[in-house]
């Protein structure tokens, strides 16, 4: 294990971010040179906390099944490169969540019982940045080819994590992305102040070496049809994700200058890497209100502040949590509390439990304020708490109610459950044969790192569904869910 009193030498320490009034100024991520090099000097320190528990509970935390004491142990070792087998012998991506992963493994962390969790999500990033820096990080590729070809649809995190298994247990891959560029929400999705694309593009690029074959801008269902792609395929495997925006049906809502998030930050990443966006929407000199407190509100904060925003206020339904663990949320579950992401240091007003009644509108039919309410425990008015707050420009971050049916759902005749997603079995297929589904298509809206692992579980279904056996892992079955109180 690694230093046994670690974890009473040391305390909890991380990267330090570059100064507000800097990194608003520019889209690079917020860590000075990247989080990976920006923890270096403390991350063995930090690895040398974990206490290698008879009974690891990051584990459960994490759906991946990451080994995570031993890649601890490694970095305080300083084998970094047994690091970086450790880590990529569970997770195909790590760099992914690394940085994006609300990292459940830390509020399961046995240490988190009575001190500060390790930094396991610090740990993991230093490695993968170091290999990739090091050019420790090489393509796989098959030693024979199966002959069987696949097809997935879609090209975020499931998907490629799907496509890279498939590829390297020999099967013949083409990844299928509506976008002009491959990589779903990762891509377009995430602000480069979280994740620089250069991450994704490195990623991209080891795949293609071992023979993975992309096709950015086709979208099956319209350029080309499902029974088109299941004649050319042995197999089709569904990560199309969970795109359908929540919306807020109230009156008003036809104004202009009200938008969904995913309309407004896609926009800003192309912008950002240099390409040209007509009629962008703009936060520029407005008054911005994002409705929705999660992790893509955060990002339209963010990306609004760069812009230029006169004000940015974002609301959010719920209370505002505490900062300690509740109690009905116990260890090792994963607990509501008060988190302060990158963007919310930088600026922007958080009101908590609150609920929009009505937008209401200019004499040129565009938004020129809302009117809210707060509301109670069970989420009812409260009354005489009405009021006005200036917005031209509304960005919805209220979440996502499942995949798009009309197009490629449709025509593959897949069967929906309850919730509008795609069923599946207890090994990913659908209802029709040889279509497999994975990640928030199939799952609902939920974390990267269960995206990562419903599509390394996936392809090993769909390897036995080719050849009758696999040795592919399988870490989670598609009913598995988070530690939740």
């Amino acid at each position: 294990m690694a230093d046994p009193k670690g974890f009473l030498k040391e305390g909890r320490e991380v990267a330090s971010r570059r100064p507000v009034e800097t990194r608003v100024k520019d889209w690079n991520e917020v860590y000075p040179d990247g989080i990976g090099r920006a923890l270096l000097p403390i991350i063995s320190k930090q690895a040398s906390r974990c206490m290698d528990c008879g009974i690891p509970f990051c584990h459960q935390g994490c759906p991946l099944g990451n080994i995570i004491p031993e890649w601890n142990d490694l970095v305080w070792r300083d084998d970094w490169t047994g690091a970086m087998e450790r880590l990529h012998a569970t997770n195909n991506f790590p760099e992914f969540t690394g940085r994006l992963c609300p990292a459940p493994c830390e509020t399961a962390c046995v240490l988190g019982i009575n001190q500060d969790p390790v930094t396991i999500k610090n740990v993991e990033v230093s490695i993968i940045d170091r290999a990739f820096e090091s050019g420790g990080v090489t393509p796989q590729a098959p030693e024979w080819l199966t002959g069987k070809r696949v097809a997935v649809v879609g090209s975020g995190p499931a998907g490629l994590a799907a496509a890279q298994q498939l590829t390297r247990a020999g099967h013949t891959v083409a990844v299928y992305e509506r976008a002009d560029k491959i990589g779903g929400l990762l891509r377009y999705g995430i602000p480069e102040f979280k994740m620089e694309k250069a991450h994704v593009d490195r990623r991209l690029d080891q795949m293609r070496r071992e023979g993975t074959v992309f096709r950015a801008g086709v979208d099956v269902g319209v350029d080309i049809s499902a029974d088109d792609l299941r004649d050319r395929f042995d197999a089709v495997v569904l990560t199309i994700g969970s795109t359908l925006p929540r919306d807020l049906p109230v009156p008003g809502r036809e104004f202009g200058g009200i938008h969904q998030a995913m309309e407004f930050l896609p926009q800003a990443n192309r912008v950002a890497v240099g390409e040209e966006v007509e009629d962008q929407i703009l936060a520029t000199g407005k008054n911005v209100v994002i409705i929705g407190g999660g992790d893509t509100g955060a990002d339209c904060l963010g990306t609004s502040i760069r812009q230029g925003a006169a004000s940015i206020t974002q609301l959010e339904i719920m209370a505002r949590p505490g900062t300690e663990r509740p109690a009905g949320q116990p260890w090792p579950t994963y607990p509501m509390t008060f988190k302060v992401s990158s963007a919310h240091e930088e600026g922007g007003d958080r009101v908590y439990a609150v609920s929009t009644t009505e937008f209401l509108g200019d004499e040129d039919g565009n938004v020129r304020a809302l009117r809210l309410v707060e509301v109670d425990a069970k989420f009812q008015p409260v009354p005489g708490t009405e009021r006005e707050i200036p917005a031209e420009l509304v960005l919805f971050a209220m979440g996502f109610v499942g995949p798009q049916r009309e197009g490629l759902v449709e025509q593959f005749g897949v069967e929906l459950d309850e919730r509008g997603n795609v069923k599946r079995d207890n090994g990913y297929a659908t209802s029709v044969d040889g279509v497999f589904c994975a990640g928030d298509a199939g799952r609902g809206q939920s974390l990267i790192v269960w995206a990562i692992a419903e599509g390394r579980s996936a392809a090993a279904s769909v390897d036995r569904f080719l050849t009758g056996a696999t040795n592919l892992p399988a870490p989670i079955p598609p009913t598995a869910r988070p530690l939740m109180a």
